[in-house]
């Protein structure tokens, strides 16, 4: 990322990808983040090794489908339809943080309950 470098001085990930090894389920979408970022990868590794589930979405099998426990092949053109179910999944079957949601985003400011 050559933009990285002008706007945070270096050119790394401006995340704490250290972080990933506390998630309990990591999304890793459209990216082969084991052969093209190895160093982020061992914290996905780490967080497997605990018992993470790790869900990769890409139309291509490639070494990170082949780590992760789910593998989704989508087509061309479809992800914003998956990443709409899976948002309506979640919110329909209450599997968010709900404290975390409502006291450190945004949320709580966009949708309030009265919207119900």
């Amino acid at each position: 990322m050559p933009g990285l470098g002008t706007t945070f001085g270096r050119g790394g990930a401006t995340t704490a990808q250290q972080d990933l090894a506390n998630a309990d389920a990591i999304l890793i979408m459209g990216s082969s983040m084991a052969e093209n970022h190895p160093v982020g990868f061992q914290w996905v590794v780490e967080a497997r090794e605990r018992g993470a589930k790790i869900i990769h979405v890409d139309p291509r099998f490639n070494r990170t489908s082949a780590m992760s426990d789910i593998w989704v092949p989508l087509r061309a053109g479809t992800d914003i339809i998956f990443l709409g179910a899976l948002i309506h999944y979640v919110l329909e079957n209450d599997k968010y943080f709900r404290e975390y949601v409502q006291h450190y985003t945004n949320a709580p400011m966009i949708i309030r309950d009265a919207y119900r």
